[in-house]
């Protein structure tokens, strides 16, 4: 065993997490690399030739880092834990009206939680990935806080992990910015990967063709929600839309109808299959409440705790204020007015940089 312990390393065969391992490994841990295989795309009838972590060409590459470095690489299947969860969860989420974000419930409650079990199995005390955020400590308790590189920072995805999860966890490329990232591959000897693309599509829906991924699982949904109203605020009729799976909060382009106006989603309602549009200004809100909370840096939050509030991960945040903490369920008051608040995101709340917990917009 090295004197810095074992250490369970998530590859996808990106740059990322072969970094990551390689860090480790020269830093002395003893690294088992893992590679998870959560969907299979081929099966899904997308347009797309299957990339990403899931691909063939994606586990060839992480167990050829393994090989080349020396230590044990293992491939997991768990697609089946995956599917029903994650993905039944992103269809029921449109079908209720709501925008999910498979990224988040995927890190809370199936990759670590597939990390955690293989780890003990493997005696291996921490577990690694490639995210590019850190972690800090408060009176015993480990909370996220945002990288190094703000353009990369993935902290916003990771509100959910327990503490359990937390006090394994290793993130090693969160003091690091992408450029060095790639200069340590082409250094080491990867300059086909320090040049890799990266990936920003959700894994199972490659082809960035939701609408259609949503169409093949639930194969009679079109003819099921086709030709409902668009209406306005008042309840006026404005025309047909396709569907209300198939529109999003704050959707302006796409909508197939023409106001003279710039119009955007700013409600939906499954219930009757209508899609509400109004102006810009319609989808301003200044409250919204926030259920599924992981209190990350307190044991519990605050009442009136001033934070800064991210709605979605490229949102820059807002100042906010946490009021009437109820169990698993939060308040939130804007300082200033918010747009495209949408239900079935993430809600984050920072103070600075520290993640000082998160939860799912209900309304």
């Amino acid at each position: 065993m090295s004197k810095r312990g074992r250490a369970l390393v998530a590859m996808s065969g990106g740059i990322d997490s072969t970094v990551t391992a390689m860090l480790l490994h020269e830093e002395g841990y003893e690294v088992v690399g893992i590679t998870m295989k959560t969907w299979d795309y081929a099966n899904s009838g997308g347009s797309k030739k299957e990339t990403g972590c899931c691909s063939l060409d994606s586990i060839n590459d992480a167990r050829q880092v393994a090989v080349t470095m020396g230590f044990h690489h293992f491939i997991v299947d768990i697609r089946d834990e995956f599917g029903d969860y994650v993905i039944d969860n992103f269809v029921d989420e449109y079908l209720a009206g709501r925008t999910p974000n498979p990224c988040v419930l995927c890190n809370t409650h199936i990759k670590w939680n597939a990390l955690l079990k293989r780890a003990d199995s493997l005696d291996c005390e921490f577990i690694a990935t490639g995210h590019y955020a850190r972690i800090g400590e408060h009176e015993g308790r480990k909370f996220i806080y945002k990288s190094a590189d703000l353009n990369k920072d993935q902290s916003y995805v990771l509100w959910g992990l327990s503490q359990d999860c937390l006090h394994r966890s290793r993130f090693p490329l969160g003091g690091m910015t992408k450029p060095e990232v790639r200069r340590i591959a082409y250094e080491l000897g990867y300059e086909e990967l320090s040049k890799k693309a990266e990936s920003y599509e959700i894994c199972f829906v490659p082809d960035n063709d939701y609408r259609g991924f949503l169409k093949r699982r639930v194969p009679d949904l079109e003819t099921r929600v086709d030709g409902g109203d668009f209406v306005d605020a008042a309840g006026q009729v404005l025309g047909k839309h396709q569907g209300y799976p198939f529109y999003t909060i704050g959707q302006r382009k796409g909508l197939g109808i023409a106001l003279g106006e710039p119009m955007f989603v700013t409600e939906i309602r499954p219930e009757t299959n209508t899609v509400v549009l109004g102006k810009v200004d319609e989808l301003v809100r200044n409250k919204m409440n926030v259920g599924q909370v992981n209190s990350m840096k307190y044991p519990e939050l605050p009442e009136g705790l001033e934070v800064t509030t991210k709605v979605r991960y490229r949102d820059q945040g807002t100042l906010s204020v946490l009021t009437a903490p109820v169990g698993d369920q939060v308040s939130i008051e804007f300082l200033a007015n918010v747009k495209g608040i949408a239900p079935g995101q993430s809600a984050v709340f920072y103070e600075g940089d520290q993640v000082v917990g998160g939860g799912i917009i209900y309304r």
